[in-house]
């Protein structure tokens, strides 16, 4: 009795861990945001050219946005959104004119390439 009760005991804890260890994965199975350029929070003495932002996955440009938003929660024009050339983890954003002094916020918005969305936002300043 004692050998069936420890075998099933060490059977349930095997099984718990593998499934923890599955559930912890997936749950982790998002894109999020890693590193970022400009950084956030940065006070810049220059305009960047781009915004570059990268993730923990790849993500799907299609149904990805960044948005860029001056201090009175104007949309700043910019080019259109692409991956960096073979990574589908950074996003690139061009600036297609110099940016005035002032705080931006960079709003993002992404799907990764396993279908989960996330999002989220940052700031930075040009003297």
């Amino acid at each position: 009795m004692f050998n069936k009760t420890t075998s099933l005991c060490r059977a349930l804890a095997v099984s718990a861990v593998l499934l923890s260890g599955f559930i912890s994965q997936q749950a982790s199975a998002h894109a999020h945001l890693k590193t970022e350029t400009p950084a956030a929070d940065a006070v810049l003495s220059a305009s960047p050219t781009e915004l570059s932002l990268g993730f923990s996955e790849g993500i799907e440009p299609n149904f990805s946005k960044v948005t860029l938003t001056d201090a009175s929660q104007k949309t700043v024009k910019t080019g259109k959104m692409t991956l960096a050339a073979n990574d589908n983890t950074q996003a690139v954003l061009p600036l297609t004119d110099a940016l005035a002094a002032g705080k931006y916020v960079v709003t993002w918005n992404v799907v990764s390439v396993d279908g989960h969305k996330t999002h989220g936002q940052y700031s930075f300043t040009v003297k």
